[in-house]
């Protein structure tokens, strides 16, 4: 069984990886949040998006916007999930594209030292109890009604992404029908620029 499970995590790695044989630790799948400068331009974001898809890597949640309009500047942060091996290999490959200025694994550079946020609405719809448990729970998670009706709240919330799933997951049982999320910022603490 333990052969099948090995072959099964070879198969779903990419490519290059098939044929090399990988120690439990560099087998194990990290989460990372990565932050990446770059000149705000035509083509910037479908390179970087080009280089995950082209290799088979996942993005589990991307965002881009102008940090420096007067020098032309965007920051891109991508959250993606690998081994280790293969999330060094996405960094050295982002910072070799050309409109790369600076590329930070926040989650690597700053363990434990950087702020991650991300925005979500959602929509939940009840009547009588569930409506007022939907609420409550709203308060506890420190939730802003943004848009209201007779049978209906939308719910804007911002935090870490694990904490907008709880309240996500609890809202299931409440009348939950719709989210939708903005995606991870991330920024390291103090006082040094990306």
């Amino acid at each position: 069984m333990e052969r099948i499970a090995h072959a099964t995590k070879v198969a779903a790695a990419p490519c290059f990886l098939k044929d090399k044989k990988m120690s439990p630790k560099e087998d194990s799948i990290e989460r990372r949040t990565i932050a990446v400068l770059v000149d705000n331009e035509p083509g910037v974001l479908a390179r970087v998006i080009g280089l995950f898809s082209g290799r088979g890597y996942n993005i589990e949640s991307l965002t881009v916007t102008e940090v420096d309009p007067e020098n032309k500047l965007s920051r891109i942060t991508v959250v993606t999930s690998g081994t280790s091996q293969i999330l060094e290999q996405i960094k050295a490959q982002l910072t070799r594209l050309v409109p790369v200025h600076k590329v930070s694994d926040l989650t690597v550079e700053h363990p434990n030292d950087y702020v991650e946020r991300e925005l979500a609405l959602v929509k939940v719809v009840g009547k009588g109890n569930d409506r007022v448990e939907a609420l409550r729970i709203a308060d506890i998670f420190e939730a802003e009604v943004v848009d209201a009706g007779l049978e209906h709240f939308v719910f804007q919330i911002h935090h870490r992404p694990d904490k907008l799933n709880r309240f996500i997951d609890l809202m299931k049982g409440l009348g939950f029908v719709d989210v939708s999320r903005t995606g991870v910022v991330a920024i390291a603490r103090g006082p040094e620029a990306l």
